[in-house]
């Protein structure tokens, strides 16, 4: 059986929770491999609106296991608060239908703060980061410092951990003039909380493995988007984690081969959230309309994106980077009703015609689009949910998009609903 990654082709918001949502329906197990609280997705199962930031899709099916994986940052008081508010909307959730990776890293509230910090300091050093924490956490983890949820377990030599991080985090509070932390209230938090983490917690490579030879279907759940990877996504304006279908493997634990058929999402339109470059945003009436008719604004932190005409180079670059074998193409019925849509079909560099993003901060700021006119369509796509439903001239953009990205549209999207989804290939089954 063929598992699934699903990745963001884009810069996140591109509508994963609903896609995996649907594609959990087939699956057995349902993985986060990265990110922290600060991914959110939106689900609306039968006019339920459902929000999740740490939690697998998985968890909202009944039947399912829903895991964490290695890779992705553990906030405890975030997940705890998050796992309160689903049982208050007759969500079933426990160590029954959830488990998370006992090596994964914890967030504490020294990074949160940290975070904060450095967002607030400069205005021209901000990267745009959501203030969670989510950064320190995972320079903490490369620093080879960090509090993981198996420390837990085993009180009597977390003193001395704690007393490692803090090592590196009391000499930084100096520099920035702060009040030093005390290990002792760490120490307190952190043995309170572990008895209500730790039935969650397991040895989740083992786990996948053993299901994954047991014959069950495993969808992996990426955050964010493939273009705010920390190697391949538009550096310094990233995420600090590897958001690309290769760390599906290195967040969870199983070996590349594992993985299995890669589907891409990404919007029939642009958004961003953040700074950083944007070659296709339209800061105009345009910009504003996309916007509006989408609803852009953030899960979690309710800041409104960035929007934009679609970019068929940056989809293409991440076709490339995360090996995608197919596309869901979701949000199409926001385009309805424009008298011509743009693409962008490839870049200007300093007068020079490129064919990808280029690496550079500078030269990734100094790009112009080049676009392509299509005629748009009058006739709603909304709510459709077969080929036939669709306006001639929005097929057309769909073919379209497929010939400039090099990869085929597997699922299509029309609306928020959970059925309201086109399928054209199912991924289990490619």
């Amino acid at each position: 059986m063929t598992n699934v990654v699903v990745v963001g082709a884009q810069w996140g918001d591109e509508g994963k929770g609903k896609i995996v949502d649907w594609l959990s329906e087939q699956a057995d197990i349902v993985v986060r491999f990265q990110g922290g609280h600060n991914a959110g997705h939106t689900l609306v199962i039968n006019g339920i609106t459902y929000k999740l930031a740490l939690l697998p899709s998985g968890v909202l099916r009944p039947s399912k296991l829903a895991v964490i994986g290695n890779g992705v940052v553990f906030d405890p008081q975030a997940f705890l608060d998050e796992v309160t508010r689903l049982r208050g909307q007759g969500v079933a959730i426990s160590p029954e239908n959830l488990r998370v990776a006992e090596n994964v890293t914890l967030i504490l509230p020294l990074h949160r703060e940290l975070d904060a910090l450095r967002e607030s300091a400069n205005a021209l050093t901000a990267i745009g980061t959501t203030r969670r924490g989510i950064g320190p956490a995972y320079e903490d983890k490369v620093g080879r410092r960090a509090i993981r949820l198996m420390d837990l377990a085993d009180l009597d030599t977390l003193p001395h951990k704690i007393d490692r991080l803090l090592a590196h985090h009391n000499a930084l509070r100096r520099g920035l003039s702060l009040e030093e932390i005390d290990g002792g209230g760490i120490l307190k938090e952190l043995s309170a909380l572990a008895p209500q983490l730790l039935p969650y917690a397991e040895t989740v490579w083992r786990l996948l493995d053993q299901k994954r030879r047991e014959g069950k279907r495993i969808l992996f759940e990426g955050a964010q988007g493939a273009l705010l990877d920390v190697d391949h996504g538009t550096y310094p304006y990233v995420t600090s984690s590897n958001t690309v279908a290769a760390q599906a493997a290195t967040g969870t634990g199983m070996g590349p081969s594992a993985v299995g058929y890669v589907l891409g999402i990404c919007k029939a339109y642009t958004t961003r959230v953040g700074q950083g470059p944007f070659p296709t945003e339209q800061d105009n009436e345009i910009g504003r309309k996309i916007g509006e008719r989408g609803r852009e604004f953030g899960t979690n932190t309710g800041r409104p994106r960035r929007c934009g005409w679609f970019d068929a180079v940056l989809v293409r670059q991440t076709v490339r980077t995360c090996g995608i074998n197919g596309l869901a193409l979701t949000k199409l019925d926001i385009l309805d009703g424009f008298d011509t849509i743009e693409v962008c079909t490839g870049y200007t560099l300093d007068g020079k015609e490129i064919d990808h993003l280029p690496a550079g901060e500078g030269a990734q700021a100094r790009i112009k689009p080049v676009y392509e006119t299509i005629e748009g369509w009058k006739e709603p796509t909304a709510n459709a949910r077969s080929w036939a439903d669709l306006p001639a001239q929005a097929i057309k953009y769909v073919r379209r998009v497929e010939e400039l990205v090099g990869c085929p549209i597997a699922l299509l999207s029309t609306s928020p609903e959970r059925e309201d989804t086109i399928l054209v290939q199912n991924p289990f089954e490619a």
